[in-house]
């Protein structure tokens, strides 16, 4: 099979589908400047798999996908940050995934805290397999939503 062929692919069809946003399955609203719980869910759970759960095949892809949500702030910070994982992951031959087990959302700071098991494999054997949480803030400005921030946080209950 023609890996690099096959990957240039799926990056051209991420291309011409940039616009088309994320696919939910679940009823939600949207005003001028907020979204609803369903919503921040959906789109949480969504930046968290373009985060989290990265092979060294699918970390440059997934990066350019990311870029796209997130606010010109922080697009210089985000992009740094994502390529210097990227040549991590890419040196030790690493992935990593994300099993979200629990996801709390926060309509008044527009964010959600999502909790899972983050697994480590290098070279196919598995290095960690922790409970972590994480902090994804958005913005929404223009009719869309924006990334503001992901960040590790403590993990403790509600």
């Amino acid at each position: 099979m023609d890996f690099e062929r096959l990957n240039g692919d799926i990056k051209e069809m991420r291309r011409r589908n940039r616009g088309l946003g994320l696919a939910v399955g679940v009823l939600f609203w949207v005003t001028r400047d907020k979204a609803s719980s369903e919503y921040l869910e959906q789109m949480g759970s969504f930046i968290a798999w373009l985060v989290l759960d990265v092979t060294p095949a699918s970390i440059d892809w997934k990066k350019e996908i990311l870029l796209g949500y997130v606010e010109p702030e922080q697009y210089g910070p985000l992009k740094t940050r994502q390529e210097v994982e990227a040549e991590r992951l890419k040196r030790i031959n690493a992935a990593t995934v994300f099993a979200p087990q629990q996801l709390v959302p926060s309509e008044e700071g527009q964010s959600v805290v999502i909790r899972g098991r983050l697994r480590t494999l290098v070279n196919g054997f598995e290095t960690a397999n922790d409970l972590k949480a994480y902090r994804v803030e958005f913005s929404y400005a223009g009719a869309r939503m924006h990334l503001k921030s992901f960040k590790e946080v403590a993990n403790v209950g509600n």
